[in-house]
């Protein structure tokens, strides 16, 4: 058979049989195989490896240049303000730099065994450790990489920005080994040392010894020097001066010195000694830098900067900070705490606010603290730090919006304000320790009601509430109970003013912030804040928001309402415990914390007053509650310009003046003067405008104006007459001779000496029984049935305020306690 009509296994098949078989001749098969595995894998190494090579020149081929004046003179960081204007140069202020023949062994050792134990043995990278941290990289965990040595360092904080990505580190690793091929490693470390920062607003080693210690560095030792030495992973987490970082400090320096033993620079027993010597001692209380403008401010911008990128140096990295501050707003802030604007009590008396746009979530300023609590740079920041009780501010956020959002109550739903306790048999009060019956959600958040209030977060659900809070920006520190619901739970100015501005913003979050965004030296930037988050229904926000309005224009918030702007808020104050009240011996009306948030659609605002310590003197009384309101108003009126109003969404039906979700069931209510407009045309539903609700207010005040001028002229005109007939009386009694104890005529107002008054009489003087239905003139003892008690009137006219003597308030009128209707403390062992 030919060839050509063989297949190919045929072929190969003959070809084998025609072969002779040999017992020397080795299997080419396994052999092929493992020749061809080794050239392919030689040949995809060439190919990785040229890869890699191109990948990493493309990388440094942008690479900053060594420049020698960035070595010698670490650069300051500038901060401008929300216009781009400067208003200050960090890291500005004198520095200490030292050679490297004035830098003691021993803490040249402590920072070689903690940073870099092969400095004088690299050129510029430590091979092994990059490994490490480039496997870390490659994971995408590039928060925890290391493996940096002490002349990378220095490439990273001189030149590049902080982003931790293989081309950033990439460029690092060529700038570590051109810089060994400039310096020497004394120059090298020296620059190090000079630059580094170690918390306490030190950069250098030099600068640090003379912040921490008050020494030069040669006076310093083992102890002090290790504690020194272990700042540079997390300075702000380690600085000693921190009492709260005086555990994680001593741990820290506690390596320091093992490693230091365990690389030969100090023995065993050094080490043992060194860590016997408590962190704290010797320390010198955190420096301060008093020519710094709005340090209260320019320190929540630090502290946002260092927890957003916690491996700049913002003293030296050359940084340029933006941020959200308004300098006019923040001058204002100053002046309302720290001058005579306001009347405050004593020097003793604390206040706390944070100032922001209510659409973007920047702060334009902060007040923090008077007088001795002052805010002052790297201090205590009550703006952002402070945790006290949040007492009815927390009402619409715990409470309320998630009434509506989850239950789809309307704003007239009802509530029974009637005697409760809480699920422990404990019971719960008003502040007036009295009970309204079943009224509306609008009034029980008026008039702040504590029952109504609870009974709501426990229909929502605790942790439903728990969860509703904290999409606004609020944390717990202990799981929420039923008395969270009043405001038991710690917060800040800063949170509160976050949450509420998401009422003013139509539902969406947006974390209140203090800077926009940073830019490096190399022109990279970063960019600071969120973007608004969606965390409740806009029908919500605005049914929360109208009825906040109602607190300000006629419930507990009046005294922070701005005539001209649109303003919704809510109150909130605390009392003392029972235990309190008697340790400090003070009244039981006191007051511990008393707070107001309110916004606009352009501002929000969250204050808080009160004092720092507990004592005898040291309570708000009465009269002083309203403080906080007052700095809202102040602040609100100087620098709110925008008078528009808040928009009600198609969200919302309008029924009379209350609100109910489109689209939901109508809210079943006792009340019924709400009218039922669900199957009414299109054209009668039509909803009043805010401006004609405004007007129509205007009317009612001058007409009840009109009638109260028309009650004074009436009275003026009895008046006169009355002292006509007196002058007429006497006049008649002159002409006719008649003394004292006549009987006067008919229809007489009575002269004196008169036992038994005409009927219908006024009733003068010495009368002992006055006619039926009179007003009770002087002398009367027993005075008319339904009277008032006061000079003459005896029933107050339809629809008056309560004058003076006059009994019975109107119906709307709620009575407060201690100055403010309706609020309950936190901390009344609830």
């Amino acid at each position: 058979m030919s060839e050509n009509y063989r297949s190919r296994e045929e072929r190969r098949q003959v070809k084998k049989k025609k072969q002779p078989a040999s017992k020397t001749q080795k299997p080419k098969g396994k052999t092929s195989f493992f020749r061809k595995f080794l050239i392919t894998c030689l040949l995809l190494g060439i190919v990785g490896l040229v890869a890699g090579v191109a990948t990493f020149f493309v990388m440094i081929k942008d690479a900053p240049k060594l420049e020698k004046a960035k070595l010698v003179n670490p650069l300051s960081s500038k901060i401008y303000d929300k216009n781009g204007d400067l208003v200050y140069e960090y890291g500005k202020e004198k520095r200490t730099n030292v050679t490297y023949e004035q830098i003691p062994k021993l803490v040249e050792n402590a920072f070689l065994a903690t940073e870099d134990s092969r400095f004088y043995e690299h050129s510029g990278v430590d091979f092994k450790g990059t490994a490490r941290a480039v496997l870390v990289s490659l994971k995408g965990d590039y928060g925890s990489q290391g493996g940096s040595t002490i002349t990378q360092q220095v490439i990273k904080n001189y030149f590049l920005s902080m982003d931790k990505t293989p081309k950033r580190k990439a460029q690092e690793i060529y700038l570590a080994y051109k810089l060994e091929q400039q310096y020497s490693k004394h120059e090298i470390l020296e620059m190090y040392l000079n630059k580094i920062n170690l918390g306490n607003r030190s950069y250098g080693i030099a600068t640090a010894a003379q912040n921490y210690y008050g020494k030069e560095l040669k006076d310093l030792t083992l102890p002090e020097v290790a504690m020194l030495a272990g700042l540079p992973k997390a300075p702000n987490n380690y600085d000693p001066t921190k009492k709260e970082n005086v555990q994680k400090a001593t741990e820290r320096r506690n390596v320091v010195l093992s490693l230091m033993n365990r690389h030969g620079y100090i023995t065993k027993q050094e080490m043992e000694e060194a860590i016997k010597v408590d962190v704290e001692k010797g320390l010198k209380p955190a420096t301060q830098l008093q020519t710094m403008p709005y340090p209260a401010f320019m320190d929540a911008v630090v502290k946002e900067v260092e927890k957003e990128l916690p491996d700049a140096n913002i003293g030296s990295d050359g940084l340029e900070i933006y941020t959200t501050l308004d300098p006019k707003a923040q001058k204002l802030a100053d002046n309302i705490l720290n001058n005579n604007i306001i009347d405050y009590p004593n020097d003793k008396f604390q206040g706390a606010f944070t100032f922001m746009d209510t659409k973007t979530g920047e702060v334009r300023a902060i007040g923090s603290g008077r007088g001795e609590n002052k805010a002052v740079f790297k201090g205590h920041n009550m703006a952002i730090e402070l945790d006290r009780a949040a007492g009815s501010t927390m009402k619409p956020i715990f409470d309320y919006a998630p009434a509506i959002e989850y239950l789809k109550w309307a704003t007239y739903h009802q509530i029974d304000d009637s005697p409760f306790k809480y699920s422990t048999g404990q019971e719960v009060r008003n502040a007036d320790r009295s009970h309204m019956g079943p009224i509306t959600m609008r009034e029980a958040l008026k008039m702040s009601r504590n029952i109504p209030a609870i009974k709501t977060a426990k229909e929502v659900g605790i942790s439903k509430s728990k969860e509703f809070s904290e999409k606004l920006g609020i944390t717990f520190n202990t799981a929420p109970t039923e008395s969270t619901a009043i405001g038991t739970n710690e917060v800040s100015p800063t949170e509160i003013a976050g949450a509420y501005a998401a009422f003013g913003n139509e539902g969406k979050y947006t974390k209140p912030h203090f800077v926009k965004k940073v830019v490096y030296p190399d022109g990279k930037s970063q960019s600071f804040g969120q973007k608004p988050k969606q965390v409740m229904t806009d029908s919500t926000a605005y049914m929360i928001t109208d009825m906040l309005r109602s607190v300000v224009t006629s419930g507990t918030g009046t005294s922070a309402n701005v005539g001209s702007l649109d303003v919704a808020g809510k109150t909130g104050t605390t009392n003392y415990s029972s235990k309190q009240l008697a340790q400090y011996k003070i009244p039981e009306s006191a007051t511990r914390d008393s707070w107001f948030a309110g916004y606009t659609p352009q501002y929000t605002m969250a204050v808080w007053t009160g004092y720092m310590k507990d004592g005898k003197d040291e309570y708000i009384s009465s009269k002083n509650t309203k403080i906080a309101q007052l700095i809202f108003k102040e602040m609100m009126s100087e620098m709110a310009t925008d008078k528009s109003r808040f928009k009600m969404p198609s969200s919302v039906i309008q029924e009379g003046s209350e609100l109910r979700i489109k689209g939901e069931k109508r809210d079943s209510s006792p009340n019924t003067s709400v009218p039922d407009t669900t199957e009414q045309p299109k054209q009668d539903q039509q909803q009043k405008t805010e401006e004609e609700k405004k007007q129509e207010e205007l009317k009612k005040q001058e007409e009840l104006k009109k009638q109260e001028e028309q009650k004074k002229q009436e009275e003026l005109k009895k008046q006169e007459e009355q002292k006509k007939l007196e002058e007429q009386k006497k006049q008649e009694e002159q002409n006719n001779g008649n003394g004292q104890g006549t009987t006067p005529p008919a229809n007489n107002g009575g002269g004196q000496g008169n036992t038994t008054p005409p009927a219908n009489n006024g009733g003068g003087q010495g009368n002992t029984t006055p006619p039926a239905n009179n007003g009770g003139g002087q002398g009367n003892t027993t005075p008319p049935a339904n009277n008032g008690g006061g000079q003459g009137n005896t029933t107050p006219p339809a629809n008056n305020g309560g004058g003076q003597g006059n009994t019975t308030p109107p119906a709307t009128t709620q009575p407060e306690t201690g100055g403010n209707a309706g609020e309950t403390p936190a901390n009344n062992g609830q």
